[in-house]
């Protein structure tokens, strides 16, 4: 059964995707009295009988009807423009990986710690009990929490797009090309994420599973390896 949580933002697990739902509420606000305020005025104009048949101008409406929309876009604008110049700047990061997609597999690597592997998708046959469906992988992304972290992303083929929700996280991974995003998570966990970007047969079946845990933890995973 379809609830409301499923059809609203997933629980922010970062400062930006944080952000990201603020301007949301903020922008459908906006949206929602405009739309009310509208309907108003049409039933308004519908009922009324007192209408002005020979009127030729108005220059008071004219220009309120000029000015407010224009408020209501700086309105909107300003706080959008933060978030994009939030989201684009790199803050001194912690921790680097770098990420590489290809079709139709996702490599991760770890520049400071000479760590490089591949994930895969778990098999339908091989799943357990505990096991999430075409979202598990057999090596999951691990970073610690309260960190900042730089992911750079680029691709091996064709153009993916590394996407993760609950950090508030997208970038297109581009041949050729070098992108690189920060975020820092908040809370630890197990979390999904996939290729939003349509690359090919198997685009659905290239998942991102990224395991958000304390630095001890990820510096004694490190140590596995």
């Amino acid at each position: 059964m379809m609830t409301w949580a499923n059809m609203s933002f997933p629980n922010s697990n970062s400062p930006i995707m944080e952000q990201l739902i603020f301007f949301h509420d903020h922008s459908m606000t906006v949206i929602v009295l405009i739309t009310f305020i509208t309907l108003y005025m049409i039933s308004n104009i519908i009922l009324n009988n007192l209408t002005s048949r020979f009127m030729m101008e108005g220059q008071e409406i004219e220009t309120l009807w000029t000015i407010i929309p224009a408020i209501i876009l700086i309105y909107i604008a300003l706080p959008s423009l933060r978030l994009l110049y939030l989201m684009e700047e790199s803050f001194y990061p912690s921790i680097s990986v770098k990420v590489t997609g290809h079709q139709w597999y996702w490599s991760y690597e770890y520049p400071d710690f000479n760590i490089e592997f591949d994930s895969f998708m778990v098999p339908t046959d091989s799943l357990n009990s505990s096991s999430f469906r075409l979202l598990d992988v057999d090596n999951r992304l691990v970073i610690p929490f309260n960190t900042n972290t730089r992911m750079m992303i680029t691709s091996a083929d064709v153009i993916h797009s590394w996407t993760m929700p609950t950090l508030g996280v997208k970038m297109d991974a581009v041949p050729g090309r070098l992108n690189q995003i920060s975020s820092i998570a908040l809370r630890p966990g197990l979390y999904f994420g996939q290729c939003s970007e349509i690359c090919g047969a198997n685009h659905s079946f290239m998942p991102i599973s990224m395991e958000i845990t304390s630095l001890n933890n990820f510096l004694n995973w490190v140590k596995t390896f």
